[in-house]
């Protein structure tokens, strides 16, 4: 199992994880020292544990915050294709009603076609009085 050394607030740490990993971890570990020095700069020295539980709590708050807002974007989202579905079902009523009607009107159509070239040949072959 790899290993790599991190750095959080000076201080260097041997930790092991899942090969091909080695540089998600430092970049976690990166993350997390801004959050142990912005605290360190507001705090002072108030004790390195201290300061890990605060960095902590303070991940944590912001992953609960991302979390409600991805609950509340699946949610629009889940919004956003019922309506979809809806507009696509109307949108196939409305194309069935017309096509329907188009049909029909061609018909209609057809059959005035069909008197109107009808009409003279009937003059013409009728007999004469």
């Amino acid at each position: 199992m790899p290993q790599v050394t991190v750095t959080i607030d000076g201080k260097a740490y041997r930790m092991a994880c899942d090969e091909g990993q080695e540089e998600h971890l430092m970049e976690l570990a990166s993350r997390f020292d801004v959050y142990v020095t912005h605290l360190r700069g507001s705090f002072g020295e108030i004790g390195d544990q201290r300061l890990t539980v605060m960095a902590g709590v303070m991940v944590l708050d912001e992953l609960v915050e991302l979390q409600k807002r991805m609950k509340g974007m699946e949610s629009e989202i889940a919004t956003l294709r019922k309506t979809r579905d809806d507009a696509l079902m109307k949108a196939d009523k409305n194309d069935a009603a017309l096509t329907g009607a188009l049909s029909s009107l061609a018909e209609r159509m057809e059959n005035l076609a069909g008197k109107i070239n009808a009409g003279p040949a009937a003059e013409r072959d009728a007999p004469a009085n």
